[in-house]
């Protein structure tokens, strides 16, 4: 059907609205501060059929929405085996190898319903707290396998045409060490699709079927346009980079991961099969993870193209099977967040050999998920779960971004007024890390310094992270950034990983001090190309030493 541009636009809000309306419930009532105050978390609107991306939130976390299309598609297909999807149907699953990302992003699908077919798929991912494992907060980088990550649950039903099954409930919470934490977040998904139910209602009951459904197809085939347009303005032709992570946490060896980026005409392949075969530890990712990964590093580059399934139509990917980008089960997958973050790095360095003016200098490059576990004095368990910014690139038009978050969401930093209030530790520092971001004509930006002492009598800390031993890199002639430091305490002094930036088991007393210093964002351009007054500037602040 033909819809004028002023209806689709109101449209195109409308539906928007309702997926940010979902996000925010979750935000307000989750229990954790990963959801409720970091916001990692995300909802969307998918198609009936294939599960594909029709409406994103924008105060999520993008590379949910991507990974959620595989998961929708799961879910179909589980459904159409057992007979078919039935109004009040919710699954329930957190498997990272079938539309997931990690063990602990658990997910929950909802078919959406109109005279007895179904017209959409409402989805909610959110971030728990503890899914059981060998690591409270499941990060653990010593992982082989992912049962050491966690408790996997496959797609089954949370509500059976609306009838609430607490034995699934039981089961979850009985697998968690903050069964209090992972009920409230379960209930605050379980709200966000009642509302995006109800918000459909009106939407619908005010435009009509046809209408809302003409606009859905219509924004996805004006995302296809746009991105073949944006596509074809390239230079045909064929770029590549490579970049490394530290290690997989269990043997300490770097992990190439490698991208050959073509351009024909309105078309691009990108190309994964140089990548090294997948791995003994958890940076394991998941195909799908790997195409989700893509879509939010090319709404970076094509920042003007609508967020939805058409952005992909003329992309067509190319990863080995077998490879550390197409894990199967039970490869451990616990650290998919310093993978994906290398492929965004991998899209940024080829962009920036054929289309300098869109791209920029790689961002930090790793999430340093700390971990700080043990038991109050009453015996109450406690883990202070959390991840930490660092420095963006440098871009076409100025100085990347100081202590930002990274480039996979447009999620926050827990303030440390919220960690310190939840958990037994006082953080000593938080502050810019001077000299940490890439020199250039535009600066990378800073990572920071953050030290944290424990409160408690005992507890036991845990880092996975990376860019420990492989800095993150600057573009068209700019610097590379400051490395990820992790210092801890030892009977014999302050000491440093073995595998720089992985390390399990680490014993602390009261008032000992963890001290982790991240890396910053690598710098775009020339450096003598700087202005003086640039350099003045930074030194003033503090941004830069002289000897720098």
């Amino acid at each position: 059907m033909s819809l004028d541009p002023v209806t689709l636009a109101v449209l195109k809000g409308r539906l928007e609205q309702i997926a940010d309306e979902m996000d925010a419930t979750l935000f307000r009532s989750a229990f954790n501060p990963i959801i409720a105050e970091a916001h990692d978390a995300s909802h969307g609107i998918y198609h009936a059929e294939t599960g594909e991306t029709l409406v994103q939130g924008k105060s999520g976390l993008p590379i949910f929405v991507g990974v959620m299309a595989f998961g929708v598609k799961a879910v179909i297909d589980k459904a159409a085996r057992d007979g078919g999807p039935a109004d009040g149907d919710v699954w329930i699953f957190n498997d990272p190898y079938d539309g997931g990302t990690h063990l602990s992003d658990l997910r929950l699908v909802r078919p959406y319903f109109r005279d007895g077919q179904v017209f959409c798929w409402l989805a909610s991912v959110g971030h728990w707290h503890d899914v059981g494992g060998n690591v409270p907060g499941n990060y653990n980088p010593a992982a082989t396998e992912c049962f050491q990550e966690g408790v996997l649950i496959p797609p089954v039903k949370l509500y059976d045409r609306g009838d609430y099954r607490q034995d699934v409930v039981d089961i979850l919470m009985a697998n968690s060490r903050l069964p209090g934490s992972a009920y409230g977040d379960l209930n605050g998904q379980i709200n966000a699709l009642d509302l995006g139910v109800k918000r459909m209602d009106a939407l619908l009951g005010e435009y009509g079927d046809d209408t809302v459904a003409g606009a859905l197809g219509e924004l996805k085939a004006r995302a296809a346009q746009l991105m073949r347009a944006e596509i074809a303005a390239l230079p045909d032709g064929t770029v590549s980079a490579e970049d490394w992570l530290d290690n997989d946490g269990t043997v300490d060896r770097p992990l190439k991961v490698a991208l050959d980026l073509t351009i024909d005409g309105d078309r691009m392949v990108m190309d994964f099969t140089r990548s090294a075969p997948s791995c003994r530890g958890p940076v394991n990712i998941s195909r799908s993870t790997t195409i989700a990964a893509c879509y939010v590093a090319l709404k970076h580059v094509f920042g003007d193209v609508p967020a939805n399934a058409g952005v992909l139509e003329p992309i067509e990917f190319r990863i080995a099977e077998g490879s550390i980008l197409a894990a199967e089960a039970p490869k451990p997958v616990g650290g998919y967040t310093e993978t994906i973050l290398r492929l965004i790095d991998l899209v940024f360095q080829t962009v920036a050999q054929i289309a300098p003016e869109r791209s920029n200098g790689c961002a930090y490059g790793t999430i340093n998920a700390l971990s700080i576990a043990g038991h109050r004095q009453d015996g109450r368990r406690w883990v202070m779960f959390s991840f930490f910014g660092g420095g963006h690139g440098g871009h076409p038009q100025g100085d990347g971004l100081n202590h930002g978050n990274a480039p996979i969401s447009t999620a926050t930093i827990p303030p440390l007024e919220i960690l310190e209030a939840a958990y037994p530790v006082k953080f000593t520092q938080w502050a810019l890390r001077p000299d940490s971001g890439g020199q250039g004509r535009h600066r990378g930006g800073l990572g920071a310094i953050y030290e944290i002492e424990l409160l408690e009598e005992e507890a036991t800390c845990f880092l996975f992270g990376d860019r420990g031993k492989f800095p993150p890199r600057g573009v068209v002639g700019g610097g590379d950034a400051a490395m990820t430091r992790f210092t801890f305490p030892r009977p014999d002094g302050p000491t440093h990983p073995p595998m720089a930036s992985k390390i399990v088991d680490v014993p602390l007393k009261r008032g000992d001090r963890v001290r982790l210093e991240t890396p910053g964002g690598g710098g775009y351009g020339d450096p003598a190309d700087r202005p003086g007054e640039a350099w003045d500037h930074d030194q003033a602040l503090g941004y830069v030493s002289r000897s720098r």
